[in-house]
């Protein structure tokens, strides 16, 4: 053996090493984050048996467990999670769509983006709670108001995250993008939008989370099924091991949905790649 593979050889070991370290220390952070989870719940446990809280203000986890199989022994868990999960999709789709349109539209004419550029803003600053008795009034209770709740929460921070991306542009590639007489629409194509891919996936993290939030404040506000109107009827009632069920379940729809929107990304990045 050479020097040269003798090279290889010890680059080929130390690249095997580094991989292994790289699994070993996703597997403990992974392990980490299940036995922290795991904690929570047997302190919160401990604390509702042994009288360190309030069980009827707090309940506890087998509670919110017992209520979670009750949803279910009576056929009602898939559609509540059905109706927030369908919901959520839905606004967030439009929601993200449309922002997108948009922002391609403002940054093709600078002049409407000088126009409409403190309209948007002034849209981002109003809280979209204030929206909701508007859209019940408008579209009446159920699935119309909360998908407009879902949308309004997701496409203005859509428009204004994507536009921003696109704006940021190395002028340069579009400089030299001119220089060869591309058209507009070319540059758009062939520079902006494949430059914007990490920017409309940041977007969509963020998006996705706020159709969720849009749509439970949708529900609170005027829908007879989903998590919302758990959380809302458990309160009414003051039945908290439904309220503390709805809320387990909402984080983890929530954590789902976020992770989709990650695996999308692997995809696309590796697509690029």
């Amino acid at each position: 053996m050479n020097s040269k593979q003798g090279r290889q050889a010890l680059y080929s070991i130390e690249h095997v090493r580094y991989l292994r370290r790289i699994r070993v220390r996703r597997r403990i952070i992974v392990l980490l984050q299940i036995m922290l989870l795991i904690s929570a719940f047997a302190i919160w446990e401990a604390a509702a048996d042994y009288g360190w809280i309030n069980q009827f203000i707090t309940s506890k986890p087998s509670r919110a467990w017992t209520a979670v199989v009750n949803l279910f022994n009576r056929g009602e868990l898939w559609r509540h999670l059905g109706y927030t999960i369908g919901e959520t999709c839905l606004g967030f789709s439009v929601g993200t769509m449309a922002g997108i349109i948009v922002a391609a539209m403002l940054w093709w004419s600078d002049f409407i983006s000088k126009i409409l550029d403190p309209y948007i803003v002034i849209l981002n600053s109003v809280p979209k709670v204030a929206l909701g008795p508007i859209f019940i009034v408008w579209l009446g209770t159920g699935l119309k108001a909360v998908v407009a709740m879902a949308i309004a929460t997701s496409v203005i921070v859509t428009i204004m995250v994507v536009h921003n991306g696109f704006k940021n542009i190395d002028p340069n590639k579009i400089k030299l993008m001119h220089t060869f007489g591309a058209t507009r629409l070319q540059i758009f194509t062939k520079v902006v939008i494949p430059a914007s891919i990490p920017t409309m996936i940041a977007a969509l993290k963020v998006s996705v989370g706020l159709s969720l939030v849009g749509t439970i404040v949708g529900e609170f506000l005027g829908s007879k099924a989903g998590l919302g109107y758990l959380i809302v009827y458990g309160g009414q009632i003051f039945n908290m091991s439904l309220v503390m069920a709805a809320v387990i379940m909402l984080s983890i729809v929530s954590a789902l949905l976020y992770y989709i929107v990650v695996l999308l990304e692997r995809k696309v990045v590796k697509y690029n790649h």
